[in-house]
């Protein structure tokens, strides 16, 4: 039991890991737990549009696919050019005495290597909340995320992603708060 509270622990701390990219943006915050929220959500949700797609595999794949900043932090594209962060070793080192840590090490590095439709779509969905995030940055007045958006979009590797990240460039970031709003 001591392994598994030290796991819940390690990842736990990616409440306080800020995500890296966005001072670059000028605008907008988020810790790593919140991003991978996110991204879970979005997975379950891409989950139940993709027939015969390994649902708890893939919405499990979302949630454990940032575990290594545990350990490495998060870096952005511009830290990348000079650091490498040996997430296979992290994560590998963070499950050791974990029961089943060979599993979630597999679905890391299953989602590095996206040879499967549920890291695909993984991806998809990590890439998603980066652009939810940057479309409400965007209708919230910044122009910083103008740059990034196409070069996100592009980054999409599934038709369901695609449609999706489409659906979400075209929604205003609070139109279902204002949805049948009458006085």
């Amino acid at each position: 039991m001591k392994h598994l509270s030290n796991l819940l622990f390690e990842a736990k701390i990616l409440k306080f890991i800020p995500r890296a990219g966005f001072p670059f943006l000028g605008a907008g915050r988020e810790t790593v737990a919140e991003h991978s929220f996110s991204v879970t959500f979005i997975g379950y949700v891409m989950s139940r549009m993709v027939p015969g797609v390994d649902a708890l595999r893939l919405i499990s794949m979302c949630l454990v696919h940032d575990l290594p900043e545990a350990r490495t932090g998060d870096l952005n594209y511009v830290n990348k050019k000079y650091v490498v962060a040996d997430e296979q070793s992290a994560i590998e080192d963070a499950m050791r005495h974990i029961p089943f840590g060979d599993d979630i090490v597999d679905m890391v590095m299953e989602f590095k290597k996206q040879e499967t439709m549920e890291a695909r779509l993984a991806h998809d969905a990590d890439q998603l909340a980066f652009i939810l995030d940057l479309k409400s940055i965007s209708d919230t007045g910044h122009t910083s995320p103008d740059q990034w958006i196409p070069v996100v979009k592009k980054r999409m590797k599934t038709d369901i992603g695609r449609q999706l990240a489409d659906a979400v460039l075209d929604t205003r970031w609070d139109a279902w708060w204002m949805d049948g709003y009458t006085e």
